[in-house]
């Protein structure tokens, strides 16, 4: 899957070693904000030598290539979002939207054909005595 986007976060390096193999691990953590008229935040991740690979800064915008995953601990599911590939993507491709066009003037409307009578005046309305009647026995 592919989203385009800002870098708005880059969290420090995570690293460690692994209880059952031993291995050496280590990850990167960002927040990438879509540039759509509702934007939205995605958290994810580069592991192991991909963090060294795709070095991000805040500010700047790239097309992340990623996959979901997602498992099943302690009968809890937990969503990863994993990138395996970041480039820089520029504005056309980024999904923002070109610059509307200037609204041309065409100037004053034409008079209208003869055919067409101007629109009546509106009738005066209807007068309203507001003094209470004695048959009417509403409160207000």
């Amino acid at each position: 899957m592919e989203i385009v986007g800002k870098i708005i976060a880059a969290l420090p390096e995570i690293s460690g070693v692994s209880a059952s193999s031993g291995k050496a691990w280590k990850k990167r953590e960002y927040v990438l904000e879509t540039m759509e008229t509702y934007p939205k935040k995605v958290f994810f991740n580069f592991w192991g030598e991909r963090a060294d690979q795709y070095p991000l800064n805040v500010g700047e915008v790239v097309r992340l290539s990623f996959d979901i995953n997602s498992r099943e601990y302690n009968g809890r599911w937990y969503v990863d979002i994993s990138g395996w590939k970041a480039e820089p993507a520029d504005a056309a491709q980024a999904g923002v939207p070109p610059t509307p066009p200037v609204a041309q003037s065409f100037g004053p409307a034409p008079q209208m054909p003869g055919g067409y009578s101007a629109p009546a005046a509106a009738p005066a309305p209807p007068a309203v005595d507001l003094a209470p009647s004695p048959t009417d026995d509403l409160p207000f």
